[in-house]
C-alpha cells in the first residue's frame, strides 16, 4: 500500500478523530486525561491553522486517513512545541509511513522552536522506541500540565 502525506483539510477532521479514537480504544485509553476527552478532536483544520502549529494526515489512494501527527506550541514552556496526536492505525503500521509522518512534523518545528516534547502511555511501548529512535530522551515527569494527566510517560528532544 502507498500512503500520501498531506496537510489537513476541514474534509478530514472526522477521519481524524476516528484514527485517534481507534487507536486510543486499542491501547484502553479511551477516557478522561489522554487525547480522548481533547474538546478540539474533530476541530484539527481549524485549530493547526496558524504559524508554528501545522497537523498532517496520510492519506491512502481512496483519500482515506490512516494516520496522523501535529506540531503545536507547549503553553506555559517558551520555545518548546508538542509533538501531538501521532497516531496510525494498525494496517498503516510497519510501511514506513510513520517515519515519513515525524520526520516532516520536526523538520517544521525546527523553524519556529528550539525543543519538543510529547507525552505517550506507559502501555504504548512501540511508540516509545519509535520516539527514541528520534532521539527523544525520556523525562522523570511532566514538563508542564498538558491536561492529559493519564498520560505517564513524558520525553523531550532538542531541535537543532
Amino acid at each position: 500500500m502507498e500512503y500520501k502525506i498531506r496537510e489537513i483539510e476541514a474534509k478530514d477532521n472526522k477521519q481524524v478523530e476516528n484514527v485517534i479514537r481507534t487507536c486510543l480504544i486499542e491501547y484502553g485509553a479511551n477516557h478522561e486525561g489522554t487525547a480522548w476527552a481533547d474538546p478540539d478532536l474533530g476541530r484539527f483544520s481549524e485549530i493547526y491553522n496558524k504559524p508554528g502549529h501545522k497537523y498532517w494526515v496520510a492519506i491512502d489512494e481512496n483519500e482515506n486517513v490512516v494516520g496522523g501527527v501535529g506540531i503545536g506550541d507547549l503553553p506555559g514552556a517558551e520555545g518548546v512545541c508538542e509533538l501531538q496526536k501521532m497516531y496510525c492505525l494498525k494496517e498503516a503500521r510497519g510501511t514506513g509511513i510513520s517515519h515519513k509522518l515525524i520526520e516532516l512534523a520536526l523538520d517544521y518545528a525546527k523553524e519556529f522552536y528550539s525543543r519538543c516534547y510529547l507525552e505517550t502511555l506507559d502501555n504504548m511501548i512501540a511508540a516509545q522506541k519509535f520516539y527514541e529512535k528520534y532521539d527523544f530522551k525520556r523525562m522523570n515527569g511532566p514538563l508542564v500540565d498538558t491536561g492529559h494527566f493519564a498520560c505517564d510517560v513524558c520525553y523531550i528532544k532538542e531541535l537543532k
